[in-house]
């Protein structure tokens, strides 16, 4: 059966698994959860149709097909092994694309820093991703993930703390002259909130308008964080803004005591096979530096 490009890993699992003779063994060798290495091995197994290793007490053993695979991944771990002497040297190179992801809100953060990451690396391409979607670092789509929330717990995963962001409620001028000025929670069911449409955020100042009965309070939807600030400066009700941004602007008024339950932790992730590299290294001392 041919095997397509995205295969290699698993392959590379398998012939460390036949090698060693233990999922711990390979575990340990590829730097690893020993949950991957099964993982790895039960889905080239159903590709293939066919029944690599034989599980016994002792670990792993590889069936006649196994070690046809072994052959075959032996030969190439060789010439990847020559390859590698080749370019020994260019893999310090801090070149090439960089894809950091977040969520939109963290863009006035994570935006200046990135561009002092390329004022001093000009040869990297940053790619900046903001969407709801959690990005899938172990297929490559981010070198750096910045996810809010709870502490993501994929094993593969790299997951350092980064820090806590304060949100804000708050009104535009405008706002407040015509409906005024909310003086504590009770009040304000008499006003009217910027949301998302559909739930669609995953952040806990929205939770918590559900959860206070205010969710029908919400007569501007938005799909974005970009164009729900545009609506709170606008004047269409009161929203949820990033609290050192909202209070150094002069258009916005805030109307309560930011809450502990509005603050949102913040995580950076990496791929365990992709968190060592020197641009991945580099970036993630930048973040921490400026964001911690």
């Amino acid at each position: 059966m041919h095997l397509a490009f995205d295969d290699w890993d698993q392959v590379r699992t398998a012939y460390h698994v036949a090698r060693l003779g233990t999922v711990s063994a390979a575990a340990e060798v590829m730097g690893v959860h020993h949950a991957t290495i099964i993982r790895h091995i039960d889905a080239l197994e159903l590709q293939l149709g066919t029944k690599l290793f034989q599980r016994h007490a002792r670990g792993y053993t590889a069936t006649e097909a196994g070690n046809d695979l072994l052959r075959v991944a032996d030969a190439t771990q060789d010439q990847l092994s020559q390859l590698a002497g080749r370019l020994k040297g260019q893999g310090e190179a801090i070149k090439g694309d960089l894809i950091v992801t977040s969520l939109e809100f963290m863009s006035p953060y994570i935006s200046p820093i990135l561009a002092r990451f390329q004022q001093k690396h000009p040869d990297v391409e940053i790619r900046f991703l903001t969407d709801e979607r959690l990005f899938r670092m172990e297929y490559g789509e981010a070198h750096l993930a910045i996810r809010v929330g709870q502490k993501p717990s994929d094993p593969d995963y790299v997951v350092q703390p980064l820090r806590q962001f304060s949100m804000g409620l708050f009104g535009a001028k405008s706002y407040i002259e015509k409906f005024g000025q909310p003086k504590g929670f009770a009040d304000l069911k008499d006003h009217r909130f910027v949301g998302f449409e559909g739930g669609g955020s995953r952040a806990p100042t929205q939770t918590w308008l559900i959860e206070n009965a205010l969710a029908e309070n919400v007569t501007y939807k938005v799909t974005s964080t970009m164009s729900a600030f545009d609506a709170i400066q606008a004047g269409v009700g009161l929203g949820f803004v990033s609290h050192d941004i909202g209070e150094r602007d002069s258009n916005l008024v805030q109307c309560l005591e930011p809450k502990a339950e509005w603050e949102v932790a913040s995580w950076l992730v990496t791929h365990v096979d992709l968190h060592r590299t020197p641009k991945v290294q580099r970036i993630l001392r930048m973040m921490k530096e400026n964001l911690t």
